[in-house]
This record gives structure tokens, sequence and C-alpha cells, in this order.
């Protein structure tokens, strides 16, 4: 066997549900593989995700639509951006570069990026799922994405025809066929955009513990450790954790919003941002809706689960040291109130909760070898669709690591291309 295909030691950084999954692809190729994280399985962003695989989602966040609508959203007490003032002299660069990927070029070239993943991401969670006889962990859910006023039809009906030629299967509804398909929502209703063919997960913290269950079960390693730099070495890679040092032949760096401090250690800047996103799940309330309900204006996603109705919003750039907000929480609560029938009681039991996402500015994911040490591989940057995306990154990195063909173009996603400052 050649290096690429015999069996040698990788440490998979990073125990979320993209670092989780990656770590049983390459055990299935025959490889030892550790996982490295300082918390457990999916406490992460993976903990509180809305649970939903957001296949639809292929447009970049940063558009010439979407920085049209970021003054408005910002000055909303209720709204779904939030950028805390004194975190933003920290911004200024990425906000540059976020911009300037709105250029409709770039803008196209990314969601032409997003499509390809997301279009066979659902098939990659079927195969990782059936493999490990977790199937019943995915649910073929359907997803209802509402309008309460009727300025916003010609944006849905624009919606549904840009997602159509992209091959999605998309139905329009009005206002009383809303109410038949979802008869847990309330208020006032315009009219909807349902997707017969989405998936969401009962629970994404349960399901990213079952995973290294399965893992840990087929003689992988869970090492409840943090790790502060990479070290490439002639014969491996040495990793310098808070335990003492590891040498392992590879390392995957899949730490999420923490990634580009290991890969800023191995000479390459990475413009990261953190994305915190808030949820509320309500434990007694897991049956009030029959699938996943968006809504559009209110940029807020309600997904019953097995552990309650989650309730997930915002997107407020403001790094990993700042304390959570407690008018987000609020705020989730005003939108559920005015969205659901029985919106009594929201605070019995209620789960607050805030995590990091990490962002790129151009909203792509890194999906990538290192350019001069090929025995060091990162997966992070996924953004809003971490949990979408797992599974076929789990298995391109598995192309990546035994040197064959990707089943999906990489140049996308690599590493070195914010390198020269776009």
């Amino acid at each position: 066997m050649n290096q690429a295909t015999s069996p040698s030691r990788i440490a998979v950084i990073g125990g979320g549900v993209v670092g989780m999954t990656i770590a049983l692809a390459l055990q299935r190729q025959g490889h030892t593989v550790s996982v490295l994280d300082p918390r457990g399985p999916g406490e992460g962003a993976s903990y509180g995700n809305a649970g939903f695989l957001a296949t639809e989602l292929i447009d970049p966040l940063s558009t010439l639509a979407t920085l049209r609508k970021a003054p408005r959203l910002w000055l909303d007490p209720h709204g779904a951006l939030a950028l805390p003032l004194r975190y933003l002299p920290r911004l200024v660069s990425w906000l540059g570069r976020f911009i300037a990927a709105a250029r409709p070029a770039r803008a196209t070239k990314g969601r032409q990026a997003l499509a390809a993943l997301n279009g066979v991401s659902v098939a990659a969670w079927k195969r990782c799922l059936a493999e490990i006889g977790a199937e019943e962990e995915l649910l073929a859910s359907g997803y209802l994405l509402v309008w309460e006023s009727t300025r916003g039809r010609v944006a849905a009906k624009a919606q549904m025809e840009h997602l159509q030629r992209w091959g999605y299967e998309v139905e329009w509804l009005e206002a009383a066929e809303i109410r038949a398909r979802e008869p847990g929502l309330a208020g006032k209703l315009s009219h909807g955009l349902y997707f017969p063919g989405a998936h969401q997960v009962r629970d994404p913290h349960a399901l990213v513990r079952r995973l290294a269950e399965v893992f840990e079960a087929r003689g992988g390693g869970l090492c409840w450790t943090s790790v502060s730099r990479l070290e490439p070495r002639d014969e491996g890679v040495r990793l310098h954790t808070d335990a003492g040092q590891r040498d392992v032949d590879r390392a995957v760096v899949a730490a999420g919003a923490w990634s580009h401090y290991l890969a800023e250690s191995l000479g390459l800047e990475v413009p990261l941002e953190t994305e915190r996103g808030y949820h509320l799940t309500l434990p007694t309330r897991g049956e009030a809706l029959c699938q996943p309900v968006g809504s559009a204006e209110r940029h807020c996603v309600m997904t019953p689960m097995s552990c309650g109705l989650r309730v997930v919003g915002f997107t407020e750039l403001g790094g990993l040291t700042l304390p959570p907000r407690a008018r987000r929480y609020a705020s989730l609560r005003h939108h559920v109130q005015a969205l659901l029938c029985d919106s009594a009681n929201l605070d019995d039991g209620a789960e607050e909760w805030m995590g990091f996402r990490p962002t790129l500015p151009d909203s792509l994911p890194v999906i990538d070898r290192h350019p001069d040490h090929s025995q060091i591989f990162f997966a992070f940057g996924h953004q809003h669709l971490g949990l979408t995306q797992a599974a076929i990154t789990a298995e391109l990195m598995g192309a990546l690591v035994g040197e064959r063909a990707p089943a999906i173009d990489l140049s996308p996603y690599r590493i070195t291309r914010f390198m020269n400052g776009s």
C-alpha cells in the first residue's frame, strides 16, 4: 500500500457534527482515529442548531439584496442582524471582504458551490446513518416557509422560481392551504412555500452523541482536551494540547469557530468570523408543529424535535468572548408568540442557548489540505449549514485523505482562496 491508502493514525480536532462524521468516515477506511475537543461530542454549535437540513439555502449570505436589507434588519429591535458596537472595530476588515463577496460574479460562483454541496447532502446523510444503523435519526419532514404580509408575494414568487430553476421541488401555498398543512400556526398569514423533499433530524445533539458512541465502540478515541497548535514534522504532525504533546501521522482541523487559530499556527490566514446564533427550546411543545416552519420576515425557524420545539434565529457578529444578550431570547419569544396558536407559558422549562457559527466572507466552507504540509487537512467554516453539509464533507474528506477523486470539484473550498486579500 502507498502512504495515502495505508492505515495511519489520524487526529480529528473538533467533536461537533462535522468532526464526528469525518472521524467515522476515516475510521471506515481503516485508519486509527482519535477526536480531540475540550467539550463532549456535539456540545458546541452542533448542540443548538435548528435540526433542519437547509438544502434550499444556496444563496451566499452576502448578496446585493442582503446588503440592501441589512440596515433595516440592524435597526429593528427584533431584527435578525446584530452588530455589537464594541465589536465593530474588529469586524471592519471582515465586513469589507463580506461586502466584496456580494459582487454578482462572486455571488454566482458562491451559489454554484453551495448548491453543489447541498444537492448531495441528504443522500450523504442517508449513507452515513444507514452504515451505523441509525436511519431513524433522519426524518422526511418537509419544510414550510411562510410570509405574513402580502408585500412579500413578489419576492416569494421570485424565490420559488429561482429554486425551481436549480432543481428544487417547491409548492406555492395560499393562507388557507398553509393552515390546513400546519394547524399549529396562528396570526395573519398571507402565503408560503412548501418544500416536500426537505428533511430534519430528531435531535441534533442526540445525533452527534450517537455518532460518537458508534465511533468509540469501533475503537475510536475520544479525548476531551484543547489543541493550541499543530506542528508539522517529517513523519507526521505534533499536536500541542492541554494534556501534553501527541504525535500522529495526519490531522484534520474541524474545530468550527476556533479553526482559524489553528490555521494561523500553520502560516495560513483565514478570515473567519463568528456568527453567534441563539435558540429557545420549549420542551413541552415538541408537538406544536407538524414540520419545520420558517418565517421569511422574522428570519427564524421553528423545528419540532424529540427534545421539544426548537426556535432558532439571529445573526450576531460578536466574536467568541462577549456574553449572550438577553434581549435576543426576548425577541425569539416575541416571534413565537406571534406565530404559534398556543404560545402561553413560554418560560415553562424553556432552555436558552447561544453558540458560535464559523462563517467566511464568501459563505463557503474550507474543505482542503495544507498547501505545504500534505498531512494536514481542513474542514470548517460551514456557517448556517454545518448540519446540512456534515456528511458530504466527511465523504469529501475521506476522498482527500485517500487521494481519490472527490465527488464534486473542491477548488471553490480551498483554504488559500483568501491569501490574495479577496
